[in-house]
């Protein structure tokens, strides 16, 4: 700025400074989360939690003076009040996003067991269930293909008749979370192959390619020019 002779007072202000750099780095949290939210089998519960979990962290460890997660905050001189602040930010922040998922609480047990099969307290689980999800934690093979296939791979492998309670409870949850990222992003693949940077072909040259090469001899002298 000072380069281009370009006057920012705010530039001189510490506290202004230390929001604009606690804005960055919390705002780089965010873009993480909403990289992982994005793509095909994606468990939002999962994502969701650790982000909350994330947000108390902060908020703790900014009113001790701890910006270890904050790497342009940490290099500023943070007032006591300005950290006050922040934590004070982080908390509320933690507080409108869970208002969304809400729902999430009253069935946490349930999205806990489909999400970690393997590490849930069989005891905690519904009655129904208890018997095969001991059957599930004490088989190897489905051990090792949980920890190699992805989670909607993993419940659709499941035998139907040793596990049809496990089945039934886990395809609920999963379909909670259907997202039209799967359809964006292959619009955006029929636009990128339609462009100039990957083929000259127009609609009409696709509606000649189908009438044949034997329409095409009865067309006409005019259509042949026209096709040169």
């Amino acid at each position: 700025m000072q380069g281009k002779e370009n006057c920012f007072p705010e530039l001189k202000n510490s506290n202004w400074v230390c929001d604009l750099a606690f804005g960055v780095d919390i705002l780089a949290h965010v873009n993480e989360l909403h990289v992982n939210l994005k793509g095909k089998n994606v468990f939002v519960y999962s994502s969701v939690t650790t982000f909350k979990v994330k947000l108390v962290l902060f908020s703790k460890q900014s009113k001790e003076k701890v910006f270890a997660h904050f790497p342009t905050l940490k290099y500023l001189e943070v007032s006591p009040e300005q950290r006050e602040k922040d934590s004070k930010i982080l908390t509320d922040f933690h507080g409108e996003f869970s208002c969304p998922f809400s729902d999430f609480e009253k069935r946490e047990k349930t999205l806990e067991l489909v999400s970690c099969p393997l590490s849930f307290d069989y005891k905690r689980a519904p009655q129904e269930l208890q018997l095969e999800h001991i059957d599930l934690q004490c088989n190897s093979t489905l051990k090792e293909k949980y920890n190699s296939e992805k989670l909607d791979e993993f419940y659709a492998s499941l035998s139907e008749t040793k596990f049809p309670n496990i089945r039934k409870v886990a395809q609920k949850i999963l379909v909670l979370f259907g997202s039209t990222y799967v359809c964006e992003q292959t619009f955006s693949l029929l636009n990128y192959n339609k462009s100039r940077y990957r083929s000259q072909l127009t609609d009409r040259h696709l509606s000649l390619v189908f009438l044949g090469w034997d329409d095409l001899v009865g067309v006409g002298p005019a259509l042949s020019r026209g096709l040169d």
